[in-house]
């Protein structure tokens, strides 16, 4: 726990040491476990990582990264290795979260997750075929993906990941549903994506692989953009941006996966795929495609019912929340957007 709660703070070593008035090697072994830190120590500890002292009571497990982290548009290796701690250390306290709340609560999915390994079907784009087909989704886009992967047992969850360039991340602890957290600065197309990019990993990865991503990202595709669909959209006409902005809304996708969509089943050759590419990235659109076609987000409702349902239904106050896995009121609101559900304070009016 003295680890965790230094790594969820970006802390190094070294500069914890420091402000915990210890050596290095001192705190070393109590992360590590040779030596037992007194009363004293923990209670100071409290203070400086800004946690409860019951914090460093508890006795849950503590999982190291999982096989795969969504980046955003840079190279996997961007993420530092101090992001990295910190979102882990962000998704340990959710799992540790979960746990608690499903004690209280009767989860029972309305759907199955199927898995679906990749060297049994023909390609990911057969196995995104054949996942649609096992949950009797009708043809077309998808109205609400977060519905769809939350009715399959899926908790789906929102974060800032402490500013680090990941678009998403997914634990699968045992003994508990797979918990996907999606980062909510980003725009709702990205968001859309990078869900069905995990929903992919869920499905068809168990162990880590070279082409995992590739995989993922091809599941992702033909989830959302299935093909036949895809061929009527395209078929006969010419794919211009303007194309590609007038889908973007009705298949609730960034224009640059209708792109990729459209190379992959032949609509364009080389030389016009790179010109259209050539025009996103002169207009600034790589990173963020134009406001007037931006849609809403779709927000998670499991987790949010669950934390009601202990609120409103089980009698439980927020101090005995914040008690489940010790932590301050201010980070258990934000860390599930509570602020955002609190109702309207009445306003005063001055009549002069």
């Amino acid at each position: 726990m003295l680890r965790l709660a230094r790594q969820r703070l970006g802390f190094t070593q070294k500069a914890a040491a420091s402000q915990l008035g210890v050596a290095q090697p001192v705190l070393s072994r109590f992360e590590n476990g040779p030596a037992e830190p007194d009363d004293g120590f923990l209670c100071k500890a409290a203070t400086v990582y800004d946690l409860p002292r019951a914090f460093f009571d508890l006795r849950d497990p503590v999982y190291g990264p999982p096989v795969s982290v969504h980046p955003m548009l840079r190279a996997k290796a961007d993420i530092s290795a101090r992001d990295l701690d910190m979102v882990v250390s962000e998704m340990n306290l959710r799992v540790m979260h979960v746990r608690r709340f499903l004690d209280a609560v009767d989860y029972a999915p309305t759907t199955e997750l199927p898995l679906l390994r990749v060297d049994q079907y023909e390609s990911p784009e057969r196995i995104a075929s054949v996942v649609r087909a096992h949950w009797g989704m009708p043809s077309g886009p998808v109205k609400n993906l977060i519905a769809l992967v939350e009715r399959s047992g899926v908790i789906v969850g929102t974060s800032d990941f402490s500013g680090a360039s990941i678009s998403g991340m997914t634990f699968r602890v045992p003994g508990q549903p797979p918990l996907v957290l999606l980062n909510r600065n980003h725009p709702a197309d990205r968001m859309r994506f990078t869900l069905a990019h995990e929903l992919g990993h869920l499905v068809m990865h168990r162990f880590p692989t070279p082409e995992m991503e590739n995989e993922a990202n091809a599941f992702a595709s033909a989830f959302l953009l299935p093909e036949r669909e895809m061929r009527e959209a395209f078929a006969g006409r010419r794919i211009t941006l303007e194309l590609l902005a007038a889908l973007k809304p009705e298949w609730r996708v960034a224009m640059q996966s209708l792109l990729m969509r459209a190379k992959s089943l032949g609509y364009l050759s080389d030389n016009q795929n790179r010109y259209l590419w050539q025009q996103i990235s002169s207009r600034g659109w790589r990173t963020r495609e134009p406001a007037e076609l931006d849609f809403p987000h779709e927000r998670p409702t499991v987790l949010s019912a669950i934390i009601k349902a202990h609120l409103s239904d089980l009698g439980f106050t927020m101090s005995d929340m914040t008690h489940l896995v010790p932590l301050h009121e201010h980070e258990f609101v934000k860390m599930y957007d509570l602020a955002e559900d609190a109702p309207a304070k009445p306003r005063l009016r001055l009549v002069i």
